[in-house]
Order: C-alpha cells, then sequence, then structure tokens
C-alpha cells in the first residue's frame, strides 16, 4: 500500500478543539508564509549565487546544500540553485550536492504538510477523500516520479501533497530520488556547460535532458495504466445483464 495512515486517522477525533485549531491556524500561517514567498522573494543570479557561496571555502559545499534545502521548503524554483551547483562544483559533484539539498528541503515540506495538513485536507476533501486516496494507493509511486520529472512543473506541490495526503515514506523517498537524480542532474549539466563549454560539457547536457524526458514518458504512461479503474462487481453485472436482455 502506498499510504500509511496515521493512528487513529480514521477515528473519531480524540484531540482537545482547541490543539486542532491550533493545527489548523499553524497551517494557514504557513500556507500565508508560503503564498508571500512566492510573490516576493526571488534568488539573485547563478553567477552572484556562485560568488556568495564560493567565499566560503572549502564549507562551500554545506551552505550550498543548507542554502538548496532552504530553497526547497519554499515555492521559489530550484532551477538557478541546480545550475549553480553546476557551476560551482562541476557535474558529478555539483549533482550529488545538488540531489542532497533538494531532497533534505523537500523531505522536510513532506513532514511538515503531514503534521500540520493531513487532518485539515482530509476534512475539506469531503466525500472526494476516499476516491483521492485511492489514486495515491494505487498510483502514489508513479504520480510522484511524473510529476518531478516533468520539466517546468514545482516541486513544493509535491512536497506538501504527499504529505497532507498521506503518502507513505516508503513510497515518497524512493519515487522522489528516482525522479531527482536525472531531473537535478539535468539542470546541473547546464550549469557545468556555462562553467566550461565544449563538446563534452553538451553531450552531457544532451544525454541528461534525453533520460529525462524518456523516463517522464514512461512513467507518465505507468501512471495512466495505474488509474485505469478496475470493473467492479455491478460493472459486471450491468454487463451480463444487458447481454440477458439482448
Amino acid at each position: 500500500m502506498s499510504l500509511s495512515p496515521h493512528k487513529g486517522d480514521d477515528a473519531p477525533d480524540s484531540e482537545p478543539t482547541w490543539v486542532g485549531g491550533l493545527r489548523n491556524a499553524a497551517l494557514v500561517v504557513v500556507l500565508l508564509v508560503m503564498v508571500w514567498v512566492a510573490f516576493n522573494v526571488d534568488l539573485p543570479p547563478a553567477d552572484q549565487l556562485q560568488a556568495s557561496i564560493a567565499e566560503f571555502g572549502w564549507a562551500g559545499w554545506l551552505v550550498f546544500i543548507a542554502l538548496y534545502a532552504i530553497v526547497a521548503l519554499t515555492p521559489i524554483p530550484v532551477t538557478i540553485m541546480a545550475v549553480t551547483g553546476g557551476l560551482l562544483f562541476g557535474l558529478a559533484i555539483g549533482s550529488v550536492l545538488s540531489i542532497i539539498g533538494v531532497f533534505l528541503g523537500s523531505w522536510g515540506a513532506y513532514w511538515l504538510a503531514r503534521g500540520l495538513g493531513k487532518r485539515t485536507v482530509k476534512r475539506l476533501l469531503g466525500r472526494y477523500r476516499s476516491r483521492v486516496e485511492g489514486q495515491l494507493s494505487s498510483a502514489g509511486f508513479e504520480a510522484v516520479t511524473t510529476l518531478r520529472l516533468l520539466p517546468g512543473l514545482p516541486y513544493w506541490p509535491v512536497n506538501y501533497g504527499s504529505g497532507a495526503f498521506g503518502l507513505s515514506t516508503a513510497v515518497y523517498v524512493p519515487a522522489s530520488l528516482l525522479a531527482m537524480t536525472p531531473g537535478q542532474t539535468s539542470l546541473v549539466a547546464v550549469g557545468n556547460f556555462i562553467a566550461e563549454p565544449g563538446v563534452i560539457a553538451g553531450i552531457w547536457v544532451l544525454i541528461a535532458w534525453a533520460v529525462v524526458l524518456v523516463l517522464t514518458v514512461v512513467f507518465y504512461l505507468r501512471w495512466r495504466r495505474a488509474w485505469k479503474p478496475k470493473p467492479s462487481d455491478d460493472d459486471h453485472q450491468d454487463t451480463d445483464d444487458g447481454e440477458e436482455r439482448r
């Protein structure tokens, strides 16, 4: 199963009303902060980030990972951070550091949403709750992988949505790492090409993006197949009745 419900999620709410109120209020605050960040905070250009991080010397890779994780917690696009990783550290090391940074931030967002938003989101879903959970249960891995691979689609809705809807870490973590690896490498390769333009660097960019596109198509098709509803007993009965009438 892709979903790992919290203990007592389906049982009557045993926590005091004021605790639920605080939980919902905290969720509202987090959402408002995210909206404010999305409209008011912009990262400096990649070359400025490169210069600022380089000033930390040997500790620059720690600063890079920490900054990347913070960015991944917010709606700020992570593209500039990945490109900066290629400018600073090259393709191999830049890819590793970018994957670590974006995963830590994404995982933090997942747990933040899981702690603050799950109960509220389920209440808001109402009668659609079982349908949404059913789709995640049957296609959670494919959904997370596909959405992370899609070029141009930000990570943060996937992070917070997976946590809010209770997608299990056993599904979320491997799906995220599987998709983040080629996705981040393709962006880091662009930064590496900018820093050291050449035939080899250009080939790595093409290879990385080709892998992203191929995996996107593969997992999208798998996602569609997983979404395909299975005929229920009632559907079989209706079909049989129709044949008998003929």
